[in-house]
């Protein structure tokens, strides 16, 4: 049997490709992260429950309105995101000059109100949500069984991400965006919306989020809990490719989650802290992230 470093090539081929399907919810959620920071300079404490949202709303939409798994694809994240909307419109946008730390406030505040609520109708234990029928079962690469649902993880966050670089970067929309951030009085002198650019943006930003809730749920339960621990390790991915980065925010998401499988091969003790040392390393040597720039 192959080895290398005295550990079998099956185990350490599994745990690339558990990995890199982590490292797929690390980069969808990052990514919303990144929009809204990048966007709105909004630090988004917010984001693991509104992923949470995502999920519940999947989880409604199958059991008491009959929308199968790929129905609830495409609405939830649209519910979820209208929600995100009357929070930018109505919260967010009330803390427009102030310092950014009462925006962190407000989030986490408002985090913490979703989570409870939802415990309190819920409970903690979590929901079943089934794998759709025509992602069932899986296939033997000789070295892992790898369930059909989970290579589609990999495949619809790698396109959901791809779009929304075209998107922000490629496009006239990601254009006005961009110009907002860097003067929204110029901008606003020549006919564009920036209000509702932005509000829009930070719409997106919560889709996203609710977008990788729905691809979590037939994998991990639906519970009101289930973004609160994760949420932690998404911020440690955007301080490493950079607050606002929408490149550094994919890449390092992808890094970060085969780094985390590669840890749990050589050294499973550090796997739970290995993305955390990494973001101290790069804070020290390159404070603006992997893909950052220096304000």
């Amino acid at each position: 049997m192959i080895q290398i470093l005295g550990v079998p090539i099956q185990a350490l081929l599994g745990q690339l490709l558990i990995g890199l399907i982590n490292g797929a919810f690390y980069a969808v959620l990052s990514l919303g992260l990144a929009v809204i920071f990048g966007l709105l300079n909004i630090v988004n404490f917010a984001h693991g429950a509104l992923y949470m949202l995502g999920a519940f709303a999947a989880w409604f939409l199958a059991q008491h309105l009959g929308i199968g798994y790929w129905g609830a694809l495409i609405v939830a994240p649209i519910i979820v995101g209208a929600f995100g909307i009357l929070i930018e419109r109505f919260l967010l946008r009330r803390l427009t000059g102030v310092d950014h730390l009462y925006g962190l406030l407000l989030t986490f505040g408002l985090a913490l109100v979703i989570e409870g609520t939802f415990v309190k109708f819920f409970g903690a234990s979590g929901m079943p949500f089934p794998t759709p029928a025509a992602l069932s079962g899986g296939v033997n690469l000789g070295f892992m069984f790898l369930p059909w649902y989970r290579g589609w993880v990999v495949v619809a966050s790698l396109a959901i991400c791809l779009f929304t670089w075209w998107l922000f970067e490629r496009t006239r929309m990601g254009a006005y965006l961009r110009a907002g951030t860097e003067n929204p009085s110029l901008l606003q002198a020549f006919g564009v919306n920036v209000p509702l650019l932005t509000t829009l943006a930070y719409g997106y930003g919560v889709a996203l989020a609710a977008f990788a809730g729905v691809l979590a749920a037939p994998i991990t339960q639906v519970n009101p809990l289930m973004g609160s621990n994760l949420i932690i390790v998404v911020f440690a991915v955007v301080v490493i490719g950079g607050m606002g980065s929408i490149m550094g925010a994919v890449v390092t998401g992808l890094s970060m989650g085969v780094i985390e499988g590669l840890t749990r091969v050589f050294w499973p003790e550090a796997s739970a802290t290995v993305i955390f040392v990494v973001m101290a390393i790069v804070l020290v040597l390159r404070p603006a992230g992997l893909f950052g720039r220096a304000t």
